[in-house]
């Protein structure tokens, strides 16, 4: 145990040591469910006393980080077992009652130094083994080693389910936060363009109330229509380089500055990113007067700019559908069991939902969707956590600016999916433990060595399918081979 603290007075202290004969804790030690087999004395050779611990109620036995080399027999109460968490709280991992063991965890796997705080649910009495003395007892005892490796197993199971949920928060958390980003920027759009849209309306109230000398001439609304459908036809912008759409916007700025326009260089470039040029507004100026051709152009950019934000508007839900939509079939993917999905959908969801982080270390994606049909049948689900998995990998091992490949092909009875990144790669001596659970290569608290193990479990035990991946400098690659099964009924295609 790490820091001690012995008792001289049990309402003084929160924990009390004391040494007991052998004899004395072998009686007790026969109530627990430990030792209901079992002398203690018989079967401990050379020891003649062991320790009592007394632990006051909410003090803890071992704190997150001590070295845990000892093994506890609960004689009287109960102790917690708590994950301390970042934030100052602490999660309830498990309890061990009055007749079980404690500690065999960290003394089986060789991790001694526990991420947990072991606390004294009330007031608790325990018999402390050195671990000297614990793997005596399960050397010379069957019956107390048949206990403690059926509480490593429990555990072990136990551990390895805590550790798949916090990996699936983690891995949610990451999507959750790439998610709002991409929610924010084009929901931030259509509320901006929305707002604009609303000045323009008042722009063209103003210039529709301005008093006119006279009604508009068949010409004039005829030019008017033309310009109209010439710029309403689509949301799309004329494709220009940088330059060209400068140098378009300056000289129409200071042909509608010569030609008397208000407002003529603010006006210039949303009349170009509608695809307008001198030679289009000749018949309006030749059309209206001096003073009217102002009016006139002012209230077409108004029209034109309004429909350039609905176009926004538009193409801003379009993305929040988009992104709503990836979500759903990424959540519903495990609820498919026994349906069709198309691949090709599932790894285009998970690369939306991605795609944040993948601008952010401005990755790009190259995809190659060779496989016809793309089609295959979930038994289990949690296909989108495969892709999720090998594609956040990869863009953690990619360089800045560096590019990820996402191919799909066929081959009999195969839908073959193959993500590859070129980044440093993977060491040869790490190579073959990728898939060992809790194996990684990552800092400690950036990883729980689950992600691959996952993934390989997937594949293979829900899809019947194989992994594989090969590594060099410059290149990662990983290869999943999914059996194609026959094709649902139509009622039951996802």
């Amino acid at each position: 145990m790490g820091t001690e603290q012995v008792l001289t007075s049990q309402s003084e202290q929160p924990i009390e040591v004391e040494s007991v004969s052998l004899k004395e804790a072998a009686t007790a030690l026969r109530q627990t469910r430990v030792f209901a087999e079992t002398d203690a004395a018989q079967v401990l050779p050379g020891v003649e006393r062991l320790e009592r611990v007394k632990v006051r109620a909410r003090s803890p036995l071992l704190r997150a980080g001590e070295i845990c080399d000892h093994y506890w027999v609960i004689l009287e109460g109960e102790i917690r077992l708590e994950r301390p968490e970042p934030d100052g709280t602490s999660t309830l991992v498990g309890c061990v009652k009055a007749g079980e063991g404690l500690g065999e965890f960290p003394l089986l796997t060789g991790r001694h130094r526990t991420p947990l705080q072991v606390v004294a649910e009330n007031d608790s009495t325990l018999i402390r083994f050195t671990e000297q003395e614990f793997w005596t007892l399960l050397a010379c005892c069957p019956t107390v080693r048949k206990v403690v490796l059926d509480d490593m197993a429990v555990r072990l199971q136990s551990h390895q389910v805590e550790a798949l949920h916090r990996e699936k928060l983690v891995a949610l958390g990451t999507l959750a936060a790439g998610l709002m980003h991409e929610l924010h920027n084009p929901g931030g759009a259509a509320k901006r363009a929305a707002a604009q849209i609303r000045d323009n309306l008042l722009r063209l109230q103003q210039l529709s109330l301005r008093p006119g000398k006279r009604q508009k001439t068949p010409e004039q609304l005829e030019c008017m229509r033309e310009l109209l459908e010439l710029t309403l036809k689509n949301c799309g912008e004329p494709v220009m380089s940088t330059l060209e759409q400068a140098d378009a916007e300056e000289a129409l700025a200071e042909w509608l500055s010569d030609s008397g326009v208000e407002n003529a260089f603010t006006l210039a470039p949303s009349l170009v990113s509608a695809g307008l040029n001198q030679e289009a507004l000749a018949c309006a100026r030749q059309a209206f007067p001096d003073g009217s051709f102002s009016d006139a152009l002012n209230w077409l950019d108004a029209l034109v700019s309004s429909v350039s934000l609905v176009c926004t508007v538009e193409e801003s839900v379009g993305r929040i559908s988009d992104l709503v939509m990836a979500v759903k079939k990424f959540a519903y993917d495990d609820r498919s069991g026994g349906k069709q999905v198309d691949v090709h959908e599932s790894l285009q969801s998970t690369l939306t939902i991605l795609g944040h982080k993948m601008r952010v270390k401005s990755v790009t994606v190259e995809k190659r969707f060779d496989a016809a049909p793309a089609k295959i049948v979930l038994r289990g689900g949690a296909l989108s956590q495969v892709w999720t998995n090998l594609i956040d990998n990869a863009i953690d091992a990619s360089p800045t600016g560096g590019k990820i490949e996402v191919a799909t092909s066929n081959e009999p009875g195969i839908l073959m999916v193959s993500i590859e990144d070129h980044g440093t790669g993977i060491p040869s001596d790490v190579l073959p433990r990728i898939f060992e659970p809790f194996y990684t290569t990552k800092p400690e608290g950036s990883g729980t060595g689950l992600g691959l193990e996952i993934v390989h479990r997937i594949v293979t035990q829900n899809f019947g399918g194989t992994i594989e991946v090969k590594s060099a400098p410059g290149s990662t690659r990983f290869e999943i081979r999914l059996p194609v099964e026959k094709a649902a009924a139509p009622d039951q295609t996802a």
